[in-house]
């Protein structure tokens, strides 16, 4: 378990949430599935929701921003120190900003953008709120990895925003580093497996932690959500990937050893 009441070093999956067309039917999913203790935004913070777990900040859940037919999704932030001037080497590196910088009243400062493979982040300059309170716990926030069809390209672009080194830990047709941030581990990056759908989006994916991966599946599919993955054994633990009740894609994990993602 790892609590946190600071600023997560920069370039760490510090914050996730989740965009959706009906706030109150994903605040009744994540309650079932997580048991979240989710407060309910009000109009000055356009409904934006916050969920905490043992009192301390886990995610969020707010409406849709974008075009009206944009599917329901997760979106994964790294930390910044300076979100402008992360912006402006999102940029340099060949990235697109599609949302600030702006100021979330004192809360902190946020940027959403796309990366080199398409894939969509957020940053997140830590204010107030200094971005999850609680991680590698069940409920929680436990791994965040990117995964695209330019395994390349995507390294390229992020050691150029954010300086990561890369721990490669790639095999036979499998290509995947860890994101290293002052010599530790805080995520993943990946290239798609053969036989992965052509045309399947670049993305980052975000995986909760679970006491028992295949219950949760269940419970997922009996609130609403469906199977994406059905679990699976890998090195890392039994993984499962599912969608909410809207159809934004996540994954939970039973892990047989903490998996950290920043000290």
């Amino acid at each position: 378990m790892v609590s946190r009441d600071t600023r997560w070093p920069a370039g760490t999956p510090c914050w996730a949430d989740v965009s959706v067309d009906d706030v109150p039917k994903a605040i009744a999913f994540y309650q079932a599935l997580f048991g979240w203790d989710i407060q309910a935004g009000g109009p000055e913070v356009a409904g934006y929701a916050v969920a905490h777990l043992n009192d301390r900040i886990v995610a969020g859940l707010g409406p849709k921003f974008g075009a009206p037919d944009a599917p329901s999704a997760w979106t994964t932030y790294l930390a910044a120190d300076d979100a402008d001037a992360v912006a402006e080497k999102i940029k340099a590196a060949g990235g697109q900003l599609v949302q600030g910088p702006m100021d979330v009243m004192e809360e902190g400062r946020m940027a959403i953008a796309f990366d080199t493979t398409g894939a969509p982040f957020g940053l997140w300059q830590g204010g107030k709120t200094t971005g999850v309170g609680l991680a590698n716990e069940t409920g929680a926030l436990t791994w965040n990895e990117h995964v695209s069809w330019d395994f390349d390209t995507a390294k390229a672009f992020y050691r150029a925003v954010f300086g990561y080194e890369y721990q490669d830990v790639s095999g036979d047709g499998f290509r995947y580093a860890m994101l290293m941030v002052d010599g530790r581990e805080v995520g993943g990056i990946g290239q798609y497996m053969p036989g992965t759908p052509a045309g399947t989006p670049a993305a980052w994916s975000t995986y909760f932690a679970v006491d028992d991966t295949d219950a949760a599946v269940a419970s997922a599919v009996e609130h609403g959500g469906s199977v994406i993955q059905a679990p699976r054994d890998s090195p890392y633990g039994r993984i499962g990937v599912v969608t909410d009740n809207q159809g934004a894609v996540f994954s939970v994990i039973t892990s047989p050893a903490p998996v950290s993602p920043a000290g």
